[in-house]
C-alpha cells in the first residue's frame, strides 16, 4: 500500500485521537493533558518521545546516515466557547476552532505511517508537537530548547487546516506566504484629576487617541502603497469614570506585514512617534512587543522535492499564489532551515463547514484527517529519498 491507502486503514484512529484532543482543549504553553497524551499514543507505536521546550518530540529513522527532516504540528486551542453544536464539543472555556487538533491527529497518524515504513526511509524524520501557536511563543521555545539539533534539522515542513475547500484538496505556496505579527502594547502614563480641572492633569486619553491618529500615517505615507501592511488596534482602555480623567491609558493591536524590512523600519518609527506625542501632551509613552513572529517564507526547492511526494500518492495539492496577512509561528523554524508548508481541506458550506477559522461554530470533515496525514508522510519520505 502506498502512504493514502495506509492513511485510510488508520481513519479510525485518527478521528479517535482528533476526538480526544477536541474534548479537552487547552491553550498557551503549558499543555499537560495535551501533550501527556502523545506521549502515550508515541510510546504505543514504539517511540521514545521526550518533552522540550513545553511541546513533544521524537524521531523514526531508516538509514542512519541520512539527513534529518522535520515535521511539526500546533497543539493549543484558543480561549473561546465552542458553539458547534458537535457531540464531542468541548466543554471548557476554551476550543479548538482553529483545527490544531486536526493537525496534531494527522501527525499522529504520519508518525504511525512512517514507523510502519521506518525500513524505507532514507534518513530521519522528527516530529514536532508544540505549544502556544497562538501566543506566537511556541515555536521560538522549542527552538530555543534544541529542537533543530540533536539530530540536527535538515529541512522542515508544517500544515493547516483551511476551512471551505473540500476535503481531499490541498495547496502551497512558495516564497513569502504569511505575513509577520507583531502583538503590540503601548502604555500611556499621565496624570489624573477632577474632570472639572483638566488644567491640573495630563489626559493619557487624549494622548492616546492623538498616537493612534498619527500611527495611520505610517500606512499612507511611509510604506509603499504596493506592500500589504496591516496596523490595527483593537483595544483602547483608560479611565473608570466619566468625571475623572485617569492616570493612564492603554491600547494594544497588530501589525502585520509581509516584508521584513519594512516590518523593522514600522516598528522603529511606532516607538518614535508614540514617544514623542506622548511628550508634546506632557505625558510619556512605553511600546512592548508582547509576542510576535517573523512572515513565513517558504523554500522553492523544499516545496517542490515534497510535492514530488505528493504526485507519487496522487494528492490533489495545488500550487497556489496567494498570500495570506495571518501570521504563522512555523515561520521562526522557516527563518532557520530550509522549509514548505501545505494546507488541507477541512471541508465546504455545503459539509456544514461554511465558516471561517477562531469561529466558535467552525466544523471540519474529519475526511481531511486521511490526506493530511499522507501529505505529511510523503512529503517527508520523499524528501529524504532525494537527498
Amino acid at each position: 500500500m502506498n502512504y493514502l491507502q495506509s492513511a485510510q486503514a488508520l481513519y479510525e484512529q485518527m478521528v479517535r485521537d482528533r476526538r480526544h484532543l477536541h474534548q479537552h482543549p487547552e491553550v498557551g504553553m503549558d499543555l499537560p493533558e495535551t501533550c501527556s497524551y502523545i506521549m502515550a499514543r508515541l510510546t504505543e507505536m514504539g517511540y521514545q518521545p521526550r518533552r522540550l521546550g513545553g511541546g513533544v518530540t521524537a524521531t523514526v529513522t531508516g538509514k542512519p546516515d541520512g539527513k534529518v527532516f522535520l515535521l511539526r504540528a500546533d497543539m493549543d486551542a484558543l480561549p473561546m466557547r465552542e458553539e458547534s453544536g458537535l457531540p464531542f464539543a468541548s466543554q471548557r472555556s476554551c476550543a479548538h476552532t482553529c483545527g490544531h487538533d486536526m493537525h496534531t491527529a494527522m501527525l499522529l497518524g504520519a508518525a504511525q505511517l512512517l514507523r510502519d515504513r521506518a525500513a524505507e526511509l532514507n534518513g530521519t524524520v522528527k516530529f514536532m508537537f508544540q505549544p502556544g501557536e497562538e501566543v506566537l511563543s511556541g515555536a521560538r521555545s522549542m527552538i530555543e530548547a534544541g529542537i533543530l539539533e540533536n539530530p540536527h534539522v535538515d529541512a522542515a515542513m508544517g500544515a493547516h487546516m483551511i476551512p471551505m475547500i473540500p476535503a481531499g484538496l490541498g495547496g502551497y505556496g512558495t516564497g513569502v506566504v504569511s505575513a509577520s505579527s507583531d502583538h503590540l502594547v503601548i502604555r500611556v502614563e499621565g496624570r489624573g484629576g477632577h474632570g472639572a480641572h483638566p488644567q491640573s492633569t495630563v489626559d493619557p486619553i487624549n494622548i492616546g487617541v492623538h498616537i493612534h491618529l498619527a500611527l495611520q500615517e505610517l500606512l499612507s505615507r511611509e510604506a509603499d502603497p504596493a506592500e500589504l501592511v496591516v496596523l490595527t488596534f483593537g483595544k483602547f482602555q483608560g479611565g473608570d469614570a466619566a468625571n475623572i480623567i485617569p492616570s493612564s491609558a492603554v491600547l494594544e493591536g497588530t501589525l502585520r506585514t509581509f516584508s521584513e524590512p519594512l516590518r523593522t523600519h514600522l516598528l522603529e518609527r511606532i516607538d518614535t512617534i508614540c514617544t514623542c506625542t506622548a511628550e508634546a501632551f506632557r505625558g510619556r509613552a512605553q511600546v512592548t512587543d508582547l509576542c510576535s513572529t517573523c512572515s513565513l517564507q517558504i523554500d522553492g526547492d523544499t516545496a517542490a522535492a515534497v510535492a514530488q511526494g505528493w504526485q507519487r500518492e496522487g494528492l490533489k495539492m495545488l500550487q497556489r499564489g496567494e498570500k495570506m496577512s495571518g501570521s504563522e509561528d512555523f515561520a521562526e523554524i522557516a527563518a532557520r532551515v530550509p522549509s514548505t508548508f501545505f494546507v488541507v481541506g477541512g471541508g465546504t458550506a455545503q459539509d456544514g463547514c461554511g465558516v471561517s477559522l477562531h469561529n466558535p461554530k467552525i466544523r471540519f470533515r474529519e475526511e481531511a484527517l486521511i490526506y493530511g496525514a499522507a501529505a505529511y508522510a510523503s512529503g517527508a519520505a520523499m524528501w529524504l529519498e532525494l537527498h
